[in-house]
């Protein structure tokens, strides 16, 4: 597929599904193929930094080879450094020394790659980017738009507090059009049909209680990621977007530890990241 001047990169968040974007980006990468403009939320926006620094299989190491070697996801580090993911490692040790992160490349791209984050304060998403070559800012704005609510501290960037840009836009395909995108590539972490079957309940007033809010647009988080599932599916089936995303159902959790599932989801991105190159 021709990727022209207004065709735009929309990248799903997902946790650990996010193995499937990576191996998608790095087909693209093989090809040489890469967009203007990307935006991306959450897992994406981990995948997609890697994607901007040209760092291919970056993602796939981290995601699969030191988890399997660093076991990053726990209860112990939720209650050690108050996230469910180890965030000294990933966010310091992995980019600064252990899978050292390309920043000249990322900053010298001249693609704007914006990060979906969600201002605690107000309740709404925001698109951030990093171009002034601000090594900290860069990684803080990930960590900010990674950061589960409930098993994640709120996250500082310009002074304002925030968390996964998931809670409020998953799939971030209305600011690429607001962005002057006609067309865009989406790569999803779910298959064509999934609709998340739980219901959402009203955010008792002790959690978050500084951030009411924030309380309400997670109160609503569920209807919000079903009714964008809908709008993705109704422009693709208008020809108004192409959807590259899993063709079965999920069988990796969020928070996934075994690495042969997580392999295997990773070939499948792969292998359609190749199909789709080779169109």
């Amino acid at each position: 597929m021709r990727i022209g001047r207004n065709t735009g990169l929309v990248l799903e968040g997902g946790g650990m599904r996010g193995v499937f974007t990576s191996g998608v980006l790095d087909a693209f990468m093989k090809h040489d193929l890469y967009f203007r403009y990307i935006v991306a939320v959450s897992a994406g926006v981990c995948n997609g930094l890697s994607y901007m620094s040209r760092q291919p299989r970056r993602a796939r190491i981290s995601n699969i080879d030191m988890l399997a070697k660093y076991d990053y996801i726990g209860l112990r580090h939720l209650v050690t450094q108050g996230c469910i993911f180890d965030p000294k490692l990933l966010y310091d040790r992995f980019p600064n020394e252990l899978i050292p992160y390309d920043y000249d490349t990322y900053f010298r791209n001249e693609a704007l790659f914006e990060m979906v984050v969600t201002n605690c304060n107000t309740g709404r998403a925001e698109y951030l980017s990093e171009r002034s070559g601000d090594h900290q800012r860069l990684i803080d704005i990930c960590r900010a738009s990674s950061s589960l609510p409930y098993v994640s501290k709120v996250v500082e960037v310009d002074g304002q507090p925030y968390l996964d840009g998931g809670i409020i836009d998953s799939i971030p395909v209305e600011r690429a059009v607001s962005m002057g995108y006609e067309h865009n590539v989406v790569i999803m972490t779910r298959n064509r049909g999934f609709r998340n079957t739980s219901r959402d309940l009203k955010i008792p007033r002790y959690i978050y209680r500084n951030y009411p809010r924030l309380r309400v647009a997670l109160s609503h988080r569920v209807a919000v990621y079903n009714a964008q599932l809908d709008y993705v599916e109704r422009l693709e089936d208008e020809g108004r977007i192409t959807v590259i995303r899993p063709e079965k159902p999920m069988e990796v959790g969020r928070m996934e530890k075994d690495v042969h599932k997580l392999e295997a989801l990773y070939e499948e991105g792969f292998r359609l990241g190749e199909q789709f190159c080779t169109k």
